[in-house]
């Protein structure tokens, strides 16, 4: 009877947990769509307000048109093409940016003599907009893919020095002093301590300047010229072909999207040791 009575007084589940089954199957789909439900309701009323007739279509274009546009350039091959050039120049000078700005952001924080040459020149031109060196280049690279690519060096390369310079200052003193006095040589103490510890927040100077090259890249190909995602665009527009202007955005924003979800996914296994990993999937 006893038993019977706390069975029935229980947790009121059955005994296989089904429940449980079914929340752990559920909880999953219903976050996964709340998190998509601001992009379905914005493509809803893209659609909606397209075909109420407020705008024409060459104004605005129906989302299922702009999605036929893309499908057509992917079967064309057009779509191939252009994303994986802009992906080119944009990762290419990406990777620079990465050496580069560690290297300096390094140099800076631990040589007095890198600090008193790099820091006026970062201090000048992280605030000012570097795409007005854009005809510079053009005058001195042309308008081929070196001259893009060196553009977005110029312009991305400066949150990954800010961010390393930060970092490596920020660096816990009582860690550098308990190395040394364990016999840790400057080579050590780099690889060891000061890098990994500075890991996150040079991540997150990375996380700024990936979308940051996919950005001045685009700006880069529309103002030159040439195949990209960005001369294709300039291109639609030139031809009048709203339909097409507007699948470049959207293929645009799905790049991007991948891209900081990738940087994102990288961070999450660099810093898989990081007390934020804790903190994301506690």
């Amino acid at each position: 009877m006893a038993r019977l009575v706390q069975t029935v007084s229980g947790s009121g589940e059955p005994p296989n947990g089904a429940p449980e089954k079914a929340v752990r199957f559920v909880y999953p789909l219903v976050w996964g769509f709340a998190r998509i439900f601001s992009v379905v309701a914005l493509a809803v009323a893209w659609e909606a307000l397209a075909r109420s007739g407020t705008f024409t279509p060459f104004q605005l274009p129906a989302l299922s048109a702009v999605l036929e546009r893309i499908w057509s350039d992917a079967v064309s091959g057009d779509l191939w093409i252009n994303t994986a050039l802009t992906l080119y120049r944009a990762l290419t000078a990406f990777a620079i940016c990465t050496v580069g700005g560690v290297i300096i952001g390094m140099a800076m924080s631990r040589n007095a003599f890198a600090y008193w040459f790099f820091d006026p020149i970062v201090s000048v031109g992280f605030p000012m907009p570097k795409i007005a060196f854009l005809p510079v280049v053009i005058l001195w690279l042309g308008v081929y893919d070196l001259s893009k690519i060196t553009i977005v060096v110029i312009d991305a390369i400066f949150p990954v020095i800010a961010a390393t310079v930060i970092a490596i200052q920020g660096v816990e003193r009582e860690l550098i002093w308990s190395a040394r006095n364990m016999g840790a040589t400057n080579r050590e103490l780099l690889h060891q301590i000061i890098l990994p510890a500075a890991l996150p927040q040079i991540l997150t100077g990375l996380q700024v300047a990936l979308p940051l090259s996919l950005i001045v890249a685009v700006v880069a190909e529309m103002l030159m010229g040439g195949y990209g995602l960005g001369g294709a665009m300039m291109t639609a527009s030139r031809f009048a072909n709203s339909t097409s202007v507007f699948a470049g955005i959207v293929e645009i924003a799905v790049v991007g999207y991948a891209l900081v979800k990738a940087m994102a996914l990288i961070r999450r296994r660099l810093l898989i040791w990081h007390q934020e990993s804790t903190y994301e999937f506690a």
